[in-house]
């Protein structure tokens, strides 16, 4: 874990809500020069606390109107392989994560879908047809509000 002082907390706020921005418009938020700026932005690249950037898509402009997150209890633990499971489920383009988690389930899914009867036919015919895959327990996204993370946002 990597010592960050308030310029580099706000440079990661500042990346974190648009990727996109440039060296020069992170230091004019900074109070610092554009090489400055991309000095910092580099080590911190350099050191992992960026990862690198990630499009989100509006998935219901895209057509697909329903998110379900899926709890998956895997049925046959010893018979089939976590990778074997994991390889398989991350093949369906319709899930958009996979998390192997510790609890009631073994894997939490987000599944989207075009509408109800669309999510029916890739619960059936895919995820319930995986290998090792047991019960299951599905619960319909109602909305999602946004939350800034860890580092709280900007300002």
């Amino acid at each position: 874990m990597m010592d960050l002082d308030d310029i580099d907390l706000t440079i990661l706020r500042l990346l974190s809500e648009d990727g996109t921005q440039g060296a020069g418009a992170v230091g004019r938020a900074c109070g610092l020069s554009q090489p400055a700026a991309w000095r910092r932005i580099k080590r911190l690249r350099d050191s992992g606390a960026i990862l690198g950037l990630r499009l989100c898509l509006d998935a219901e402009q895209l057509g697909f109107g329903v998110t379900v997150f899926l709890g998956v209890k895997l049925a046959t633990k010893g018979r089939v392989s976590l990778e074997d499971f994991e390889r398989a489920v991350s093949a369906i383009p319709e899930v958009q994560t996979v998390e192997h988690v510790l609890g009631l389930y073994d894997y939490r899914l987000r599944v989207v879908a075009r509408d109800l009867p669309d999510f029916e036919r890739v619960l059936r015919r895919r995820i319930m047809t995986l290998p090792g895959a047991g019960e299951v327990e599905a619960n319909v996204l109602l909305s999602e509000e946004r939350r800034p993370g860890p580092l709280g946002s900007a300002g």
